[in-house]
Parts: C-alpha cells; sequence; structure tokens
C-alpha cells in the first residue's frame, strides 16, 4: 500500500499548504472579505440614496421658489384672461413639485429600508462567519 503526500490540497482554484494541517483560515478568509466588500458597498449605497434624494427636495424647493417669485412679479401686471391661464398653470406646476417631492420622500425611505435589511443580512452571515471560524479554531487548538 503506498502513501500519497496530500500536503498541497487544492480547494476550488487555491493551494493550501500546511505541514499536516488543514487551514481553515484560508477557505473561509475569501468568502469574509467578501462579505466585508459587500457591508461597505451597501452603507455607501444607502448613503448615496439619501444624498440623491435631499438634492432633489433641495432642487424642488428651488423651483418652486422661482415660480412663487414669477407669480408674485407677475400678479401686479394687468389682469387679461391669458395671464391668468398662466398663472394658474404655474400654480399647478407647484402643487406637481410638491407631489413630486413627496413621492420621492417615500421612494427614499423605500429604497433606504430595503439597503438597511440587506446590510442586517449580511451583517449577520458576517458575524456567523467569524464566530464559525473562531469556534473551529479554537477546537483545533
Amino acid at each position: 500500500m503506498e502513501f500519497q503526500d496530500i500536503s498541497g490540497i487544492s480547494i476550488g482554484n487555491k493551494m493550501v499548504e500546511k505541514q499536516g494541517e488543514f487551514d481553515f483560515k484560508a477557505v473561509g478568509k475569501s468568502k469574509i472579505e467578501a462579505l466585508k466588500k459587500s457591508i461597505e458597498e451597501i452603507k455607501f449605497l444607502i448613503g448615496e440614496r439619501e444624498k440623491l434624494s435631499r438634492d432633489i427636495f433641495h432642487d424642488g424647493e428651488k423651483t418652486k421658489t422661482e415660480i412663487n417669485n414669477f407669480i408674485l412679479a407677475n400678479e401686479k401686471a394687468d389682469n387679461s384672461l391669458e395671464k391668468e391661464d398662466a398663472l394658474i398653470g404655474l400654480r399647478q406646476k407647484k402643487v406637481d413639485m410638491t407631489q413630486l417631492q413627496l413621492n420621492e420622500k417615500v421612494t427614499c425611505w423605500k429604497d433606504v429600508a430595503l439597503l438597511k435589511k440587506e446590510l442586517r443580512d449580511k451583517e449577520q452571515e458576517l458575524t456567523e462567519k467569524l464566530d464559525r471560524m473562531k469556534a473551529i479554531s479554537d477546537i483545533l487548538e
């Protein structure tokens, strides 16, 4: 009966070498690094989504202020029917802008809630993997 040297064990595309021991840390390290990177990306996405929502809201407020200023400047002019129709149209645009802002707030809240749920899941998965690696390491020592 012949014995084979199995000190170099390949796992996927990596070669794990340890004298007489299997290196569990090398196996889980790539998954842990991927989870950490994923967590950082999700945190970045949450911040960017909140920033985008603030920008949209700020732009909406700016547009509504411009419409208000235009309405105030033109209310003092002559009262023709065309002017009144234009002012009513502008007031409707203000209402539409307010509705858009409210919709954006709700959509942002939903998006951030989903991202935070995904973040919690990834953090839980990372914690479980780290705990398992520690337990295995403790058993092997």
